[in-house]
């Protein structure tokens, strides 16, 4: 079991930055594949960043690449989202997961995430 706990959303200016961690407890926090995800209201949960358990991979969605960094420090359990040049698009509730062992090119796919923190909400203002 990994019990994942979101913090760092809030309001801020179009234009600003966020820093969002997400702290992991439980099994060993690296050999999981993290990955972040967002849900506007009334949309869909969409994917936004994955890393891989030792973080040599990092994919980004299209949408906030070049704006939003993924990362994490193994020794200290948790996963960031680095989200510089906020929009108010970005306003959502954002999300950690952890993927055991996700199947190659499926790191977007909800359904890869056995473990699901509660989410921050992001607010951004124009």
């Amino acid at each position: 079991q990994v019990q994942l706990v979101e913090s760092g959303g809030g309001l801020v200016q179009a234009g600003g930055s966020l820093r969002l961690s997400c702290a992991a407890s439980g099994r060993i926090f690296s050999t999981y594949a993290m990955g972040w995800f967002r849900q506007a209201p009334g949309k869909e949960r969409e994917f936004v960043a994955y890393i891989s358990w030792s973080g040599d991979v990092t994919y980004h969605a299209n949408s906030v690449k070049g704006r939003f960094t993924i990362s994490r420090d193994n020794a200290k359990n948790t996963v960031y989202l680095q989200m510089n040049t906020l929009k108010p698009e970005d306003t959502a509730v954002y999300y950690c997961a952890a993927a055991n062992k996700p199947r190659i090119g499926a790191w977007g796919r909800l359904d890869e995430y056995a473990y699901w923190g509660q989410g921050t909400q992001v607010t951004v203002r124009s």
